[in-house]
């Protein structure tokens, strides 16, 4: 194999699927990233057998074939290269990698192209294509709530289907840990009606997030049972989904609660923040007491002392003490989109509910806390 690119292209797509390597492993094959050169330009491969992002560049090819090098050490090769220079890879029979740049010289070890594994193979039922961002939004606004439990694995991600609203139908994506659920949703797509339920895992979310910010046009979505594939542009990720079956979340948002509450979302989250400075690292809770046109807020914490705040408000209901994680209800406020937030509350023992507005398309479910 011989190729000769710039270095500019070569980090771009090094950092696209370097993240994928982790960086210890058992199997030494999965610390490699593979680049094949077939005339074409030059593709590079990594995987964790769970994942597998590629990326075809565009590069001067001399003689064909492929090798895989050490992922992070080619990633950090690159990135210490000047900008602007000119990147040579040349692989002999079965011996070392040179890479050339300037007056800087590389002999890699590396592994046969023949060991590395394939993630991508079998076939994909359902495809579409997505406004990346509309894809940014679905992942945005759930991705906070995905729970880091592994022992409820089957929580361990998004919840992606579609289903119908008023007649229309909806592309829905559900993330929740059991304290906190987050539900967002769009018009779906062309072919994307009749999707089965699938979860997609943490670690993938992760990387589809950062691939889709440089994304300005459309996504390729491909569904099957077992996986999922996205394509942005040069760049494509595959993923096995997780095997489980996503609880029923709908059993969980409230459809009765009759205390509203209407808040300026800035001064809200400001004023959250200050009172949980006083809360333990353990509880974080902050207690809310309502009464017409007034927000109380306030921590108490035996070792350190306490706080209160007071808002103006919007609210006409019954009077209400009711306490969450500071933290959730940070996470939360930070989701919504405009300049006002809208609680419903039922009772100081019931699950709230949080909308910029009503018939938002995003909503979320917070668990109070005692306090």
């Amino acid at each position: 194999m011989k190729v000769t690119l710039e270095r500019a292209a070569l980090l771009k797509a090094l950092g696209h699927v370097h993240r994928v390597v982790e960086r210890r492993n058992t199997i030494p094959i999965l610390s490699n990233v593979l680049l094949h050169s077939d005339g074409d330009g030059l593709l590079l491969k990594a995987t964790d057998l769970d994942l597998e992002v590629t990326e075809r560049l565009t590069a001067e090819t001399g003689t064909q074939g492929g090798t895989t090098l050490p992922a992070h050490i080619l990633y950090d090769i690159v990135r210490k290269l000047p900008d602007g220079s000119q990147i040579s890879l040349e692989t002999t029979e079965a011996g070392p990698l040179q890479l050339r740049s300037g007056r800087s010289r590389f002999t890699l070890q590396s592994l046969p192209e023949s060991d590395f594994p394939d993630l991508a193979a079998g076939t994909f039922e359902q495809t579409f294509t997505l406004k990346a961002g509309d894809l940014k939004r679905l992942i945005d606004k759930t991705q906070f709530a995905i729970s880091s439990e592994e022992t409820r694995y089957y929580l361990n991600g998004i919840f992606m289907h579609t289903t119908e609203v008023e007649g229309h139908v909806m592309l829905r994506a559900v993330a929740t840990d059991g304290h906190r659920l987050a539900r967002v949703e769009i018009p779906a797509p062309q072919g994307a009606s009749g999707m089965p339920g699938i979860i997609i895992p943490r670690k993938t979310v992760a990387e589809v997030q950062k691939l889709v910010e440089d994304q300005a046009q459309e996504v390729k979505l491909e569904v099957s049972p077992t996986k999922i594939r996205f394509t942005f542009g040069e760049v494509v990720l595959t993923s096995k989904l997780i095997d489980g079956t996503f609880p029923d979340y709908a059993r969980v948002i409230p459809s009765g609660n009759d205390k509203f509450l209407t808040v300026d979302r800035g001064p809200f989250q400001d004023a959250v923040d200050r009172v949980s400075t006083i809360s333990s690292e353990r509880g974080r809770a902050v207690k809310l007491a309502l009464a017409e046109g007034k927000l109380t807020l306030s921590v108490t914490n035996p070792d350190s002392g306490s706080a209160v705040e007071e808002l103006e408000v919007d609210y006409d209901a019954a009077p209400i003490d009711i306490g969450f994680n500071a933290r959730y209800l940070l996470d939360i406020a930070a989701q919504l989109d405009s300049d006002t937030a809208l609680f419903k509350f039922a009772d100081p023992g019931s699950p709230t509910l949080v909308l910029d507005r009503d018939g938002a398309s995003a909503l979320y479910v917070l668990m109070p806390m005692r306090v």
